[in-house]
């Protein structure tokens, strides 16, 4: 039985337009650019045969898959295992700060290199937790035999790890983006990515 899923990257956030991390802040909201990027979602995905919204619990995810179902009418689920990485001692503080504090480790954490998969700041996650978590989330919905066809409202950093894990480094994932997976039963595949 195949299994679809269109993941997307929630609209533009309160903290994106500052130049702050969010992690699993949840006080970052969407912009009104985010709100009309939420909606433009739902217009792109209304005609997938989507039959329910599984949702990080954090505020910009719940905001986007709610805007995203006006086109969409299916339920939300809301689901820990696609909440964002928390970033630990960084979170919340502008990225030029972050550079001027940690600067190479930054980088690193940031890089698509699997050597780095392990870093993380001070109580927070790796890259590596991440796509554990994330791809245990996403099988659990695998062996769910009520809903075929899912939507899930995320964040950058989860849909990177996703991309990276199926072979698709360096990708551009905007606000909005949205990943197209299926599941033949065995194995995972890219269907289609609009990043």
């Amino acid at each position: 039985m195949i299994k679809d899923f269109y993941i997307f990257r929630h609209g533009q956030s309160s903290y994106n337009l500052a130049g702050r991390t969010q992690g699993r802040t949840n006080d970052s909201v969407l912009t009104d650019l985010g709100k009309e990027q939420a909606r433009l979602v739902g217009e792109k995905l209304k005609n997938k045969k989507i039959q329910v919204i599984l949702c990080s619990p954090l505020t910009r995810a719940k905001q986007t898959a709610e805007l995203a179902n006006l086109a969409l009418q299916v339920p939300i689920i809301y689901d820990e295992h696609f909440i964002e990485v928390d970033v630990g001692e960084i979170e919340g503080m502008h990225y030029t700060d972050i550079q001027k504090k940690y600067g190479e480790k930054y980088q690193q954490w940031r890089s698509s290199d699997k050597k780095y998969e392990n870093l993380c700041f001070r109580g927070g996650e790796t890259k590596k937790q991440v796509r554990e978590r994330v791809f245990e989330g996403l099988n659990n919905y695998i062996a769910e035999n009520k809903y075929d066809v899912f939507a899930v409202s995320s964040h950058g950093i989860m849909l990177d790890q996703i991309l990276l894990t199926l072979g698709m480094e360096n990708q551009k994932v905007t606000n909005g983006a949205i990943l197209h997976l299926c599941h033949d039963g065995k194995n995972w595949k890219i269907v289609d990515f609009i990043g």
